[in-house]
């Protein structure tokens, strides 16, 4: 298994360096500039400017320096549109408040989708399965982009219970809808996952020789079946947890939470190269360490399993 570990890690590291020279090499290819798209300045005080950034340097000069002052110093370089801010510090400042309600919004997510999951298999053909199916449907044609307007409406200026938006310290007023925006598509895909797995596992052989021995149906359900049910649901686990903070950005749009996605947005509007390059960096290491995490739990689950 550690054999397993150092070598993902060390194949994730020419992934990342793919990432960081497509990801440079495609936003220098555009057209315009961070310069540009404001009125139109002096030729002098533009060639001052790039000069100051470094952007009238060859494109493999800069993609080296940029390579360089990651790896050897962890810095991501200087923002082009906000003054006397960093990559570091935009970074240091949203990406804690997407974490917090992503993370909430998948212990939500995968809390109520594999219970009713549950629920449905065990109770199969009864109301509770109509109940989740029915809810895990709506639950999918609800998008986050979507479920967020309905609930600002709803919650903030119809019925005046929540606030339509802002941060102020991460207070749970603040939460309830951008983690129910967030959670509630993805809660509907874990549920159908889970309930089809259950069905599937609820009628395997080992399961008819559990109870034909009269087990309880506790101990079929928690011992013998919960763990091959949640198989690919964790498999699907993984993804979800970046897929939520990716997600965020319409989030972050709707509520102001001050996370890491409206700068994102901001940033890709205004051409700064260097905010964008640090979360698409960013959210790429993320994407390999939990896809490491996922791997691992699976193996956990699945003692078949040996890397």
């Amino acid at each position: 298994m550690f054999a397993y570990i150092v070598k993902r890690i060390l194949g994730a590291i020419p992934t990342l360096l793919f990432l960081v020279v497509a990801a440079f090499v495609m936003m220098h290819m555009a057209p315009g500039g961070p310069f540009t798209s404001e009125r139109k300045l002096p030729p002098e005080v533009l060639a001052n400017i790039e000069a100051q950034y470094g952007l009238d340097q060859p494109l493999w000069k800069q993609l080296w320096d940029y390579v360089t002052g990651i790896v050897l110093h962890f810095d991501f370089g200087p923002s082009f549109r906000y003054k006397d801010r960093d990559v570091n510090d935009i970074i240091a400042q949203g990406f804690p408040i997407s974490l917090t309600y992503g993370s909430l919004s998948f212990l939500v997510a995968t809390l109520i989708g594999v219970s009713l999951g549950i629920a449905a298999a065990i109770r199969h053909n009864s109301w509770v399965d109509y109940f989740a199916v029915s809810l895990g449907i709506v639950a999918q044609a609800l998008p986050n982009f979507i479920m967020g307007p309905i609930l600002i409406l709803t919650f903030t200026l119809w019925l005046g219970w929540l606030p339509g938006g802002g941060w102020n310290g991460g207070q749970w007023q603040y939460l309830i809808m951008p983690v129910i925006a967030l959670s509630t598509s993805y809660m509907g895909n874990i549920a159908r996952l889970t309930r089809s797995s259950m069905l599937e596992v609820l009628n395997s052989n080992f399961i008819r020789t559990a109870r034909a021995k009269g087990l309880p149906a506790r101990s079929v359900i928690w011992r013998h079946a919960m763990k091959p049910t949640l198989l690919p649901v964790i498999s699907y686990l993984g993804p979800v947890f970046v897929y939520v903070l990716t997600g965020s950005v319409f989030v972050d749009l709707y509520f102001s939470t001050g996370g890491l996605g409206q700068s994102y947005v901001n940033s890709a509007l205004t051409r700064d190269y260097a905010v964008l390059l640090g979360v698409t960096i960013l959210y790429g290491a993320l994407t390999i360490f939990v896809n490491l995490l996922t791997d691992l739990a699976y193996a956990w689950f699945d003692p078949k399993i040996r890397y």
